[in-house]
């Protein structure tokens, strides 16, 4: 069968070019015009061909890939498309691709023998070693090397006096024992023999006492070699972040040239080890976008520095350590010191039950040890000096998670720099100047851009500076401009020119054929390839691999987002009309485009989610600004025209969650009104404290403004509360530990049965949940199917679900088990058990548990809060046998359909009052007398804050040092007919969303808090309450 070479590095084919030069070799690709001819001519003549870059397989090599001979007296022809070729015995294929993962059809694979050259850890080792030693100590590898070619030349005499004893033997005549020419020939062999036993010992004693030598720097090379896993593992988290062995190596080379100072061979290599850490840090995270610098960081430390962690405290902090926490939340509450929020119960107590040790050494009990710590804005750089040498700085960490998640994210970078030796984890600024340096002709430079990022205008400075306008070209990919790149690549690669190629992320399907049009290429030493794209599922690794990658992102910061407008703007458009009312609505509109797409900074306090706001909105709204302003004349514009175009069409027309709209809303009313803009005269009223505009249309007064400008964001620019920084370092930090979760996948092992690691891989879950349902009856329950005949909508709703909740319980149950089965051989491999295994491997909660409940996608976190409403469910049916259910305060949190049960509550009250649903309205009270109108009521309890503090009375501002989520009041609710709803407060009351979760996905409901006007502060505060987590 016809071997396929899997070779990302391109080493075996070379190697295999190499030792088969001896014979006539050929290469080539399928994308050769001469393809069919250079086949015909190695089939007829018996060369040995080598096929690279094979992704598919052409039609014509179908014949000799099966075999397809026909015999034609002595000889043997093959049919080759519409040719009849005589086939020459000695004619060999072999097929190679880069690719590591290729995907031919089932028919072609079962007809190629796979041979596959990608790289291990312990042959990277080897090569490491080797080059390391050509540096350090090249007579060693010198010595090795002809040692080792004496050692094969030996044996191969060896083997020749073998063979010629055996031949001598074969054909001597007559009696063995008078032929003295036979005897002298043994004799002769024998010593011969001998003689080569004993060089070859030697060669042994003398390679073993080399190897020891060399073991020396096995430390450096197995380091390294485990430096390159650590960095192929950021693939599983973008597809844009691979990396070449190639590029490695060149790293891996450059530390090596580090100047020796001297020291001894252990500190030498500490050095190299540092060095060659320095060097990937900063080629890797120039590569990276910002939000996942944070992450490499943590995964290096963890990668490279293992004893920076002891056991289990790594699983601990990414929340894949099987531990549960058997305790109701009031206990846990009355465990917790005074000092530490009472949201943090829970974190504390799983710290406490997971490291006992750790738990007893921090004495939290001991309030004046922990003041200082708990009162900080800086808490990582207050830990108590009692336990600064006690503690690790990963397990202070540990600390910082459980009581202090608003100081995570500094914690996590101050750990990482502080194990990294580095003073800051974001590389320099990207400057296309010095990173011309690093250029050659036959490497591409790709810009990864960010949404709304564009390098084109550093790029032309760039090219105005060096080689001049008329030898730079670039083409915007889109529709038919493929044969306009690739003639435009030749000619420039042949002349000498640079060529931009840009938004490859939009011809994904076109880049294999850039890719080996790039690798048949012979360019001019001063031929340069910029290439832009956006990430992409699908673009190709080979050309991720083999180009020199730099992120380019939008900066951040409002500032940077006004100078981006104004750069895009000219002079002329400011000015137009001599009307200062306009040049002063478009700095407002500037200014709204940039509050509106900075805020998604907060991401999900500010926005709920993403929203892709961009500058065709930006310009949609100049637009409408100049028809306003043409139709006005000198006369007052029509705010309410730009109020709704904005919240209906253009921005808001973006948005999808009625909360983002108000916030929207909010600003255009704050914004866009004639106290802010007052023409020539002073206005009345400003965009933000201490930012008065400019009474001119001179296009400098504004950008001077703007320049004046800090650098860094105010809360209050945003309306949003002076500790949004706490909230930002709380999502952050979990973003992170998300990521963290997703380069522990092992997506190699899914499609394929391994039993061993899928025991070590999925042992974690199915302890889990083996520990979760430990002294618990939710596996064997058995519970009757509701009847439509209950007492009540309430008490069906409950039955329902209980009924829903212990059936999904005891069909994970079924699942897991088959796994485990199959695990341990006593049950055969199904279809269904190996999408579940896919699922957990790749940490995901598998779909067919989702489909029965929508949870979190953590499967860990899955069975948890499955296990944890089960229970919780099964309390509220106790009390609704006993009659008690209302008459107690609920945590919706209990149930998997916390809204229905509101549903529920509403339909029974319609009965209770012998009215329509619809003719109800939802009522909240916060006050101990609770709803006397209502027949039925609820007490709501388990509700959290986050956006403002209130005390059931009073909504107050988050202070700079106030924590980012409160525990709210308990409240009662209730559904009452419209005419006799009693307005429970002389205040006005302000609505405000109840989330299932502080993620924001998913609205519950929404409760009423006694609030005077106006509101929009509230509404751009991001204030929200969620159920309990």
């Amino acid at each position: 069968m016809t071997p396929f070479l899997i070779d990302p590095s391109s080493r075996a084919t070379t190697w295999l070019s190499e030792h088969l030069k001896d014979r006539t070799v050929e290469i080539t690709t399928q994308q050769d015009p001469k393809f069919a001819t250079n086949l015909e001519l190695a089939v007829r003549f018996g060369k040995t061909l080598i096929i690279q870059e094979v992704d598919k397989v052409d039609p014509i090599l179908f014949p000799l890939l099966r075999g397809d001979l026909i015999s034609q007296g002595p000889r043997f022809v093959i049919e080759l498309g519409d040719k009849t070729l005589d086939f020459n015995e000695n004619f060999r294929l072999f097929l190679a691709t880069r690719i590591p993962n290729p995907e031919l059809p089932p028919n072609v694979m079962s007809i190629l023998t796979t041979v596959n050259f990608t790289t291990t850890r312990a042959g990277l080792t080897g090569q490491l070693l080797a080059a390391t030693l050509q540096v350090e100590k090249p007579e060693l590898e010198v010595r090795r090397t002809e040692l080792l070619r004496q050692e094969e030349d030996l044996k191969v005499q060896l083997v020749n006096l073998e063979d010629h004893l055996l031949t001598t033997l074969a054909e001597s005549q007559g009696n063995i024992l008078e032929n003295k020419v036979l005897i002298a020939s043994l004799e002769k062999s024998k010593s011969s023999a001998a003689t080569i036993e004993t060089s070859l010992k030697e060669s042994m004693s003398l390679q073993e006492s080399l190897e020891n030598e060399r073991k020396a720097y096995l430390t450096l090379a197995q380091s390294a070699a485990n430096l390159y896993f650590v960095i192929s593992d950021l693939s599983k988290l973008n597809n844009m972040y691979q990396f070449s062995l190639n590029s490695f190596h060149a790293l891996f080379h450059k530390a090596l040239q580090t100047p020796q100072d001297g020291s001894a061979t252990e500190n030498r290599i500490k050095v190299l080890q540092r060095a060659l850490i320095d060097l990937v840090y900063s080629y890797i995270s120039r590569s990276l976008f910002k939000a996942d610098r944070l992450m490499f960081g943590l995964h290096l430390v963890h990668g490279m520095y293992p004893e920076q962690f002891q056991k289990n405290e790594w699983q601990a902090f990414t929340g894949q350590l099987v531990t549960d926490v058997k305790a109701d939340a009031s206990e846990l509450k009355e465990a917790l010191p005074n000092w530490i929020d009472e949201e943090r119960a829970f974190a504390v107590a799983l710290l406490r039950q997971t490291f006992p040790a750790l738990y007893d050494m921090l004495n939290l009990d001991d309030m004046s040890m922990w003041s200082g710590f708990s009162n900080s804005n800086h808490c990582e750089l207050d830990f108590p000096v009692q336990l600064n040498q006690k503690l690790s700085p990963f397990q202070q960490l540990l600390v910082i998670q459980a009581i202090r998640p608003d100081r995570l994210q500094s914690s996590m970078v101050n750990f990482v720099t502080r194990a990294l030796g580095m003073k800051e984890l974001s590389p320099p600024a990207l400057n296309l100047r010095r990173l011309l340096s690093e250029t050659v002709a036959t490497e591409p430079i790709l810009i990864i851009i960010s949404a709304g990022a564009d390098p084109s205008q550093e790029l032309l400075d760039l090219v105005k500076s060096t080689v001049g306008s008329n030898a730079y070209h670039e083409v915007a990919m889109g529709q038919g401009q493929s044969e306009i790149a690739v003639r435009l690549l030749h000619e420039c690669a042949k002349a000498g020119h640079w060529l931009c190629l840009k938004n490859l992320h939009l011809v994904t399907a076109w880049l294999p054929t850039l890719e080996k049009e790039l690798n048949n290429l012979h360019p001019h030493d001063n031929f340069r390839l910029w290439l832009t794209a956006e990430p992409h599922l699908k673009f190709t690794p080979i050309l991720l691999q083999t180009s020199l990658k730099v992120t380019y992102e939008a900066p951040a910061g409002l500032k940077k987002n006004l100078q981006r407008t104004y750069d895009s703007w000219n002079p002329e458009l400011i000015a137009r009309d001599n009307n200062v009312n306009r040049a002063q609505t478009l700095f407002v509109l500037a200014w709204f485009h940039a509050i509106v797409q900075e805020r998604r900074t907060y991401i999900p306090q500010g926005w709920s989610k993403f929203y892709e706001f961009s500058y065709a909105d930006l310009k949609a709204g100049v637009d409408i600004i100049d028809r306003l302003y043409k139709q006005a004349g000198t006369g007052d514009i029509k705010w309410n025209f730009i109020y709704g175009l904005f919240e209906n069409a253009i921005y808001g027309g973006r948005i999808d969650n009625i909360w983002d709209i108000r916030v929207l809303n909010a600003y255009l009313r704050i914004f866009f009104n004639n106290d802010v803009v007052g023409g020539r005269k002073p206005s009345a009223d400003q965009l933000v404290k201490s930012l008065a505009l400019p009474t001119t249309v001179n296009y400098q007064d504004y950008t001077s403004l703007i320049r004046n400008l800090s650098d860094d964001d105010d809360p209050s620019y945003f309306g949003l509360p002076a500790n949004i920084e706490r909230s930002w370092q709380r999502i952050v930090s979990s973003q992170v530990i998300s990521q963290l979760k997703v380069l522990m996948r092992s997506p190699e092992l899914a499609g394929r049965f391994d039993r061993e690691k899928w025991h070590t891989q999925l042992s974690p879950v199915l302890n889990l949940w083996k520990k979760l349902n430990q002294g618990g009856n939710l596996i064997q329950a058995k519970v009757a199917t509701p009847s439509s005949t209950a007492e009540s909508p309430v008490k069906s709703f409950i039955q329902l679900e209980y009924y829903s909740v212990i059936s999904i319980v005891q069909t994970v149950h079924r699942s897991l088990a088959q796994l485990s089965k199959v695990i341990r051989g006593t049950l055969l491999l199904t279809s269904d058990v190996q999408k579940l295994a896919d699922s957990l491997l790749s940490q995901e909660t598998p779909s067919s548990w989702l489909s029965l409940w929508e949870g979190p996608e953590d499967p860990l976190e899955y069975l948890r809060s499955l296990v944890r409403r089960a229970n919780g469910i099964g309390k509220w049916v106790a009390k609704s046998d006993q009659g008690n259910l209302l008459k107690e305060p609920l945590d919706l949190s209990d149930l998997l359909h916390s809204a229905t049960f509101l549903n529920a509550l509403r339909q029974q009250t319609a009965r209770e009052y012998s009215t329509s649903m619809d003719s109800l309205v939802f009522v909240t009270s916060w006050s101990r007398g609770g709803i006397p109108d209502a027949k039925l009521t609820m007490k709501w309890s388990g509700l959290q804050m986050e956006g403002a503090t209130f005390d059931g009375s009073r909504l107050q501002h988050n202070a700079h040092d106030s924590t980012s989520i409160s525990v709210a009041p308990l409240c009662a609710v209730a559904w009452v007919p419209k005419e006799v709803q009693n307005r429970l407060y002389h205040d006005e009351l302000l609505s405000v969303p109840v989330y299932s979760s502080s993620n924001r996905e998913q609205v519950v409901a929404s409760v009423t808090i006694p609030c005077p006007s106006p509101h929009y502060e509230w509404h751009q505060a991001g204030l929200a309450l969620f159920l309990s987590t």
